[in-house]
Order: structure tokens, then C-alpha cells, then sequence
């Protein structure tokens, strides 16, 4: 049986993320490491979006936003992000940039091989796959379990679902410069449900349907309601050059107390995923680096990860929107109709003070947070 210092199960984002931050560290040159995914991430499959007032991977960033808008049926409101600008990145790019590094280290292995299970006996792990057996000293774990959360009522799951057209048109409708954050004029039938819009060109853009709600919908749903905002721009005349769809799980579960001393779960599988607006990129970015950084230092995957108080706030979030799924609409048009948006972007990444907390939650409607947060301190 072969052995490695460490198997990533999956090479997703967490996994990709995690192993370049080994790579820039340079400090796990003498360590063997084996990526394993039945996916070869040749396709462009996703998009990833995030904030940033910095460089972070601006060779492969496709498009560049320095205003954004959000909306709902009784107010537009043009969103000043400075110094932040909205980001993109496509997914071909992102893993031909990481694996391109990859392929420079000897001690790194990509193998396509779907992993069937994996376990830490104490001593060593065990990755089993279709076709054969792996040893290691650590495993990195991002395969999603969800019925780890499914089989539990005290951790509510919502679901960041979507379905996505980027569209050519013949009419010149879109303003390349300014991204639609959230537009909350559509219909929202009892749920969260958005638009969100990303132009490339005066003509080209990427148009998401998006809903933060327990349940999937029918995929023609989806498609209808894009149809319909299409035909609200004043398009009539549009070609699909591309279609994506996801579902990201929003919880604030505790995933960090299946670690073990030698089997760590990363990405959408250890919690990395912000619970509160199914955000990835930057969380991965954030995590990844803190992972490797403890990995310097200590072996023992059950101490990464400590709860703080954005966990709390995000809990709270999820059991209000559980529990009222109708909500969504009203607590972001209260944050961002007359809020400091720089200030909600630092607050949704984590990095404020309590009074700036304070400031931001101040905004939000005070009657439903108030019942979860008195209904939550019952539960624990």
C-alpha cells in the first residue's frame, strides 16, 4: 500500500487552496502529498465572486467591479464599495493557475480516482478508492456529508441554490462597470429569493437566480424566472453562451467536532462556507492559510478550529431565515438601504470590532433576532 504524508480526499477549492499555501510556505517540501478527485477540474464549472481591496489572485481575476447595486421593489440604491472592488474569477482559471504550480512540485501527486471512504485507525489513515487502498499520516477531508446535519434539529440547513445563464444580447442594456449585488424586486413566494447580475460588456452577462431556502426548486422554475428578468431588462433578442448551477449548504453546524487527531474536514465539509450568505472564496483563502500556518506547528486537527462570535451572529441568521424563510428580502434591504457598505463587506468578512458590530446589527429588523436569540439560549 502506498503512503503519504497527506491526502487531500477531493481537490476543490479547500483542497486546492490549502495545498498551494503549503507550496508558498515552503515548508512541506519533504512531505509527500496526493490529491484524489474523480473530477480532473478541466471544465469551467463554477464562478467565484468576493470583495477584495488588494491583489489577491489578480493574474487569473477575469472581471473587476468598482460599484455595485442592490435593489428592491421600493428602492435602487448604487453602492460605493471603495476601497473594495467586486471580483471575479472563473473556475478553468483558478485550477489551471493552482494545478500549473502543482506540476512544478515533486512531492505532490494528483491521481483521478473516486474515494469510496476513508478513516483514521489511530496509528495511520486509510483512503479507499474504486480501484485501490492509500496510506497517510493526515487526511484532508472535503467531501460533503449531509446527513450529518440532516439527521440533527438544532443546527438548521438552508440552502444557497442557484442557476446561472451568461448571455449575449443584441441590445446594449448592461453597464459593464456596476455589478447587481442583490436585487430583491423579483417575486420571492414566501423565500429569499435575488437576482444577481454580472456584466462583462455592455452586451454579455452572467444572470443568477438565487435563493437562500430549505428546498431545491424545479430547474424550469430557475429558468423561468431568468427568462422573465431577461425580458424585464428590455432584452429581446439573446443568445446562452453558458449555464452554471450550484447549491451551497448554509449552517452553522459544528463539522469541526468530527476532526480527529489525524483526518481534518475543510471547505463546504469543515463549516469553511460563511453560513450566513453561502460566501466561499474568501473564507477558503482566510481558512487555508490559517490551516497551514497550524500545520507548522501542531498535529492535532481537533484543536483548529475555535467558535467566535461571527459564528453566533450567523447562527442567528440562519435560525430566523429557518424559521421565516420570508425574511431575507427585509433584513438586507435594512442593511443595505442606508448602511456604510464598506463597513457591512468588513462586517460579512469578519474583520470588525464588536462596536461596529453593533452598528451593523443595529440596521437589522430587532423583533425576529431578539426571538432566535432568546429560542437559541434555550437549546444549548
Amino acid at each position: 500500500m502506498q503512503h503519504y504524508h497527506y491526502i487531500f480526499t477531493g481537490s476543490g477549492l479547500s483542497a486546492l487552496m490549502t495545498v498551494y499555501e503549503m507550496i508558498v510556505s515552503g515548508k512541506f517540501k519533504d512531505k509527500t502529498i496526493l490529491l484524489l478527485d474523480a473530477d480532473q477540474k478541466k471544465t469551467n464549472d463554477r464562478t467565484w465572486c468576493f470583495w477584495d481591496d488588494g491583489d489577491l489572485f489578480e493574474p487569473i481575476t477575469s472581471k473587476k467591479w468598482d460599484a455595485a447595486l442592490f435593489a428592491n421593489k421600493s428602492f435602487t440604491r448604487k453602492l460605493k464599495i471603495q476601497p473594495y472592488q467586486y471580483k471575479m474569477i472563473e473556475g478553468l482559471d483558478l485550477y489551471n493557475h493552482i494545478f500549473k504550480i502543482i506540476s512544478k512540485q515533486e512531492n505532490i501527486h494528483f491521481i483521478q480516482e473516486r474515494v469510496l471512504n476513508y478513516e483514521d485507525l489511530g496509528n495511520q489513515c486509510i483512503v479507499k478508492t474504486i480501484n485501490k487502498s492509500y496510506s497517510c499520516d493526515k487526511i484532508f477531508n472535503s467531501i460533503f456529508n449531509p446527513e450529518l446535519v440532516k439527521r440533527q434539529t438544532k443546527y438548521p440547513l438552508l440552502q444557497q441554490h442557484f442557476i446561472g445563464w451568461f448571455i449575449k444580447s443584441k441590445e446594449e442594456v448592461f453597464n459593464p462597470n456596476l455589478a447587481t449585488f442583490m436585487d430583491f424586486s423579483i417575486e420571492q413566494k414566501g423565500n429569499t429569493r435575488f437576482m444577481y447580475v454580472l456584466p462583462t460588456s455592455t452586451t454579455e452577462a452572467l444572470l443568477e437566480y438565487t435563493l437562500f431556502s430549505a428546498d431545491l426548486l424545479p430547474k424550469q422554475e430557475y429558468e423561468t424566472e431568468i427568462q422573465n428578468y431577461i425580458q424585464k431588462l428590455g432584452i429581446t433578442d439573446y443568445e446562452i453562451i453558458a449555464k452554471e448551477q450550484g447549491n451551497i449548504p448554509m449552517t452553522s453546524y459544528p463539522f469541526w467536532k468530527h476532526n480527529t487527531n489525524n483526518l481534518i474536514n475543510i471547505g463546504s465539509a469543515g463549516g469553511w462556507t460563511k453560513s450566513s450568505t453561502g460566501f466561499t472564496f474568501k473564507n477558503t483563502v482566510k481558512k487555508s492559510k490559517q490551516l497551514v500556518l497550524f500545520l507548522e506547528k501542531k498535529t492535532d486537527f481537533r484543536k483548529f478550529y475555535k467558535k467566535d462570535k461571527f459564528w453566533f451572529y450567523d447562527m442567528l441568521f440562519i435560525d430566523v431565515l429557518f424559521k421565516n424563510n420570508s425574511l431575507g428580502s427585509s433584513i438586507f434591504s435594512s442593511l443595505f438601504q442606508k448602511g456604510n457598505p464598506v463597513l457591512i463587506f468588513n462586517f460579512l468578512d469578519e474583520e470588525t470590532s464588536f462596536l461596529e458590530d453593533f452598528r451593523v446589527m443595529l440596521k437589522c429588523p430587532t423583533v425576529p433576532f431578539t426571538k432566535a436569540l432568546f429560542e437559541r439560549m434555550f437549546r444549548f
